[in-house]
């Protein structure tokens, strides 16, 4: 793992050797309450021929600066001895660290998290990309690929849909989320089988147990103001309408892969996104559905996101 300052944040990343000049550089972007570590299956499989670019977003995983981290305390510090790979040292704030009335949302909307990818790329030279974003990583990579257009060669979005505002069901998802944010014990890496349940969440079917252990600690550690922020600035109603407006836009190729058991982002909000695309007047063709798949297409079907990834790529670089 590297780190980089990014905008007065340090950001982690990791970044595989080169491969052949004329390959893009894969960058892969993660979606809420996760962390760059959910892409490693994809990684593995694609690391011998793509250059392979994976990063924690800003207030995410391991990207936190030191003013940002939440306190750390003595149960957290056990965490990290106790909580397996990939533990971190610090655990959430309590409910009344959450005040959504402190909150600003410059560093945590879309269209932040895109200026952050632009420069990260600038920094690290890569001017020939094509982004790879989950759920919410997958909006940042739309914007990503409208703030650099010149470096970013193509879209690859994964569970990642929507541009419809359904007032009454937002609304209901952002109190969840806030609910979610708000009450985050400290403890709850502590809590037995709490990882067995992480599991099943969002998915067609249970995952490893590492993973469920991945989520509860990626679930803890994220910090809150990053996780409140980016959940409420991008479920908007301008935010949420103003998406179909950039796909619109984007003179790169966009193409979508939508889980068929997806309860979060139905494939119908994947099509209905993806048909804003010009791709989309080919009969749908920048939209694959892949069966037996929930809410984490790249963990639970990486080989068929692998291969699809690499059509993709075989059909837009020829």
């Amino acid at each position: 793992m590297a780190m980089i300052e990014i905008l007065g944040a340090t950001h982690a990343y990791e970044l595989t050797p080169p491969k052949a000049s004329s390959s893009p550089v894969l960058v892969f972007i993660h979606g809420w309450l996760l962390s760059r570590n959910y892409w490693q299956p994809l990684i593995d499989r694609l690391d011998d021929d793509f250059q392979c670019l994976v990063y924690d977003l800003r207030g995410f995983g391991d990207s936190q600066s030191p003013t940002d981290k939440p306190p750390k305390t003595e149960s957290a510090s056990r965490a990290t001895t106790s909580g397996g790979a990939g533990a971190k040292d610090n655990a959430a704030l309590t409910s009344a660290d959450v005040d959504a009335t402190r909150l600003s949302a410059s560093n945590y909307s879309l269209a932040a998290y895109a200026r952050d990818l632009g420069i990260l790329l600038e920094k690290l030279d890569i001017d020939n990309a094509w982004l790879i974003g989950h759920s919410l990583g997958g909006s940042i990579a739309l914007w990503g690929a409208s703030v650099a257009s010149e470096r970013v060669k193509g879209v690859i979005c994964l569970n990642a849909g929507g541009g419809i505002y359904l007032k009454e069901e937002f609304e209901r998802f952002r109190n969840v989320g806030k609910q979610l944010v708000k009450r985050r014990p400290q403890w709850l890496c502590y809590l037995p089988l709490i990882d067995v349940l992480f599991t099943r969440a969002q998915v067609a079917r249970p995952l490893a147990r590492r993973w469920g252990r991945q989520r509860v600690i990626d679930f803890v550690v994220a910090h809150p103001e990053a996780a409140l922020r980016s959940l409420l600035d991008s479920t908007t109603e301008a935010e949420v309408h103003r998406l179909p407006q950039m796909i619109s836009q984007l003179q790169q190729p966009v193409y979508f892969l939508a889980g068929a058991n997806d309860r979060v982002m139905a494939p119908k909000y994947v099509r209905h996104l993806a048909s804003f695309h010009k791709l989309f007047q080919n009969g749908g063709a920048n939209v694959i559905e892949i069966p037996n798949c929930g809410h984490l297409a790249m963990v639970e079907q990486p080989d068929i996101v692998d291969t699809q990834i690499r059509r993709i790529l075989a059909e837009s670089v020829s």
